[in-house]
């Protein structure tokens, strides 16, 4: 396995899954690629097995899936999901950076950026699933421990990247070993005295409302939506709840500052993968969008919103291309 994962750091693969009687199969710059080493039911027994703990292994058995870190002996980071694909293991992993990326290793547009400055708030990071939302969260949260003096309490699931505390105080939390759910950790950081929280995911009402909550009580609060566009983010926030809730139209527009979406583009020399954004603000005119209910005019508010600071992907692809990043 240490062979395996090493390999496919040195291919700059993104991802590694391992299935019985099947070539060994690498992510790289978005595409599958099989590389000519057999794997059999007995390695990746044997890897499940060598990774997990007793209890971690009841879980898989019974519930037919599990998801959790994983450190090679090099202390390099990981994210595991292992799962049962016709009564039979698989593993994929998913390849975390060495450390911890800065916004200008990842190119992050100044817009972006700017929202490490924030005190308060409500930052939404959306996009598919793989597009490097955590990635883009964890260079924010490094920018906040290099400039400011603050107390940032992540909830991941499971935890990615590991902060040195430098400026601020960082307590990492993952869901599963260190709190039972989001919701929950939410409500516990609340009585820790943070002034940033990391939400890993948003993933059902409970936990939405409690980070509506966390931003509209002087916080600053990052999470993650697994949306493709600003629009869809807003309304899967707003469909968690009763339609048409004004209490909750009032709140998001109350508390939201930013949500930027992204997408990964290949770059122009072929050898890695560049994140193209989404960014929309929010001004006091897309607050009133919100809080009347005019969601739909959320995406033509987008394009003219160019002098705010907003960004369209199509104008930061167009960025991207002339500067030859892409």
């Amino acid at each position: 396995l240490e062979d395996i994962l090493t390999e496919a750091r040195k291919l700059k693969a993104s991802d590694l899954h391992l299935t019985a009687n099947e070539f060994l199969t690498l992510r790289i710059n978005g595409s599958l690629v099989r590389i000519k080493l057999l794997i059999t039911q007995e390695q990746i027994d044997k890897m499940t097995d060598a990774i997990l703990n007793e209890e971690q292994l009841k879980i898989l058995q019974e519930a037919g899936e599990f998801d959790c870190a994983y450190l090679d002996d090099k202390g390099l980071s990981y994210r595991l999901h292992a799962a049962k694909s016709k009564g039979e293991i698989i593993l994929s992993f998913r390849i975390i950076r060495a450390n911890v990326p800065t916004c200008e290793e990842l190119l992050l547009p100044e817009v972006v950026q700017g929202l490490a400055n924030l005190k308060q708030g409500l930052v939404l990071v959306c996009g598919a699933t793989g597009c490097g939302k955590s990635t883009t969260l964890a260079a924010l949260i490094e920018k906040i421990n290099n400039e400011r003096k603050v107390h940032i309490v992540t909830l991941e699931d499971p935890i990615e990247y590991k902060y040195v505390n430098k400026k601020a105080l960082i307590h990492q939390r993952e869901v599963g070993s260190d709190t039972l759910s989001f919701a929950s950790g939410l409500r516990s950081a609340l009585r820790q005295d943070p002034d940033v929280i990391l939400v890993g995911e948003l993933r059902e009402r409970e936990t939405i409302a409690a980070t509506l909550t966390a931003a509209e009580t002087g916080h600053l609060v990052f999470a993650t939506l697994h949306t493709n566009d600003v629009t869809g983010a807003m309304t899967r926030i707003l469909d968690s709840f009763d339609e048409g809730s004004q209490l909750i139209r009032s709140q998001l527009a109350e508390v939201l500052e930013a949500i930027v979406c992204q997408e990964l583009l290949l770059r122009a020399d072929g050898n890695d993968r560049v994140a193209n954004f989404e960014v929309l603000i929010a001004t006091p005119a897309l607050r009133s969008l919100i809080r009347e209910g005019r969601t739909h005019q959320i995406a033509s508010y987008l394009v003219t919103g160019r002098q705010q600071g907003m960004l369209t992907k199509a104008e930061h692809r167009n960025f991207l291309e002339t500067q030859g990043i892409i």
